[in-house]
């Protein structure tokens, strides 16, 4: 359901971006942080950008954001957020 845009090696930055936004509003952050050897994941959320979007209304509950995050497999991270991506 989610796009994941991950480069890089070393530790994990994740940006995320609140409505309605797209993984690329954090292009000039992720430019000057990959450049000192972070592993850089931005992803678009359920209906965004070139991900699924599902018909049903039922299908965007915080529940089915969390499990695609957690399908991400992702151990670690640091998270870097704006708006109200703190309540994910």
């Amino acid at each position: 359901m989610i796009e994941d845009h991950a480069e890089g090696e070393g530790l994990t930055i994740f940006f995320v971006y609140s409505f309605p936004e797209l993984w690329y509003s954090w292009h000039r952050q992720i430019l000057s942080v990959f450049s000192l050897s972070y592993r850089i994941v931005t992803l678009d959320l359920r209906g965004y950008g070139d991900t699924d979007a599902p018909p049903s209304v039922a299908a965007y509950t915080i529940f089915h954001i969390i499990g695609d995050l957690d399908a991400l497999r992702l151990d670690r991270v640091f998270l870097v957020d704006h708006n109200r991506v703190r309540a994910l």
